[in-house]
Parts: C-alpha cells; sequence; structure tokens
C-alpha cells in the first residue's frame, strides 16, 4: 500500500520510528517531513498529507503532532478526507470498520512508539465494513461536506 506521511516539530521524533516500521511491513512510503525540532505549522503537513489521499496518489495518510488533535482538525477541513484521532486500538478497528478513515493522526506526546504501531497495524489491515448503515452514515457526512465547503 502506498502511505503519505507528515509530522510537525511535535511529531518528527514517532514518524520517524513509524516510517521504518510501515516499510518492514511492505508499504511503500511517501515521507513529506518534518525532521527536527525546529517549529513549524502542523496545517502545511496536514494539507500536503490529504491532497495526496484525495488526488489518489497514495491509499492512505498518516499525521503526527504532539496531540493528534490539530492534525485531525486540519486534515478534516479537506474535502475527502476522513481523518481519525486515535491513541488506542478499538479506536484504531472501529474507525476503519464503521467509518472507512483515510487518514490516521496520532500524538507523539500521548503515546510511545510501540502502541503507535499496533494502532497503525490494526488501522491499516482492518477492512471497511460495508454495512449499510455505514455506508449510509458516510453518506451523509460527505452531505455536510458538500454544504459546508466550497470546491475550487
Amino acid at each position: 500500500m502506498k502511505i503519505a506521511i507528515g509530522a510537525d516539530h511535535a511529531g518528527y521524533r514517532l514518524k520517524d520510528v513509524v516510517v521504518p516500521f510501515l516499510e518492514s511491513l511492505g508499504h511503500e512510503i511517501q515521507d513529506f517531513g518534518w525532521h527536527n525540532e525546529q517549529s513549524v505549522d502542523y496545517p502545511d503537513f496536514a494539507q500536503q498529507v490529504c491532497n495526496q489521499v484525495v488526488a489518489g496518489e497514495v491509499e492512505r495518510g498518516i499525521l503526527i503532532c504532539g496531540t493528534g488533535i490539530g492534525m485531525s482538525i486540519a486534515a478534516n477541513k479537506i474535502p475527502g478526507i476522513r481523518c481519525a484521532l486515535t491513541h488506542d486500538l478499538f479506536s484504531a478497528k472501529a474507525t476503519r470498520e464503521h467509518n472507512d478513515t483515510n487518514v490516521l493522526a496520532l500524538g507523539e506526546r500521548v503515546i510511545g512508539p510501540g502502541v503507535a504501531q499496533e494502532i497503525i497495524r490494526v488501522w491499516l489491515e482492518t477492512p471497511f465494513s460495508e454495512g449499510e448503515r455505514h455506508i449510509g452514515r458516510i453518506g451523509k457526512v460527505k452531505s455536510l461536506e458538500d454544504k459546508y465547503s466550497t470546491h475550487p
């Protein structure tokens, strides 16, 4: 699977652990940075990663900042993105089964590398449960997105 990944200054250390982990699982990674603790703005990285997902250049995206909150908020402003902030295995599985998320947000200051790797593994391996109720709900989310966003 092709995966885009991005992190700000508060998430780059976890990203630097996650990238080789993803590669060891056989995934192709597009790394949009960041690579040190010089302060940068998380929306810039969310936009780069999410643009790749929306354009179909990659199948999924992973965003990492200090808490994951800022990245998830920024990502969900982009039409076509369903980003989930996840810090536990149950949520990682549910967000794929029920919400068909295409971007995962993580917080380096909230979870450690081992937990992050297991969350990512579960999130990548869990298929969308295409039950009618879930498809209908995702359709309603898309309707909200269409109603309240402006498309170029």
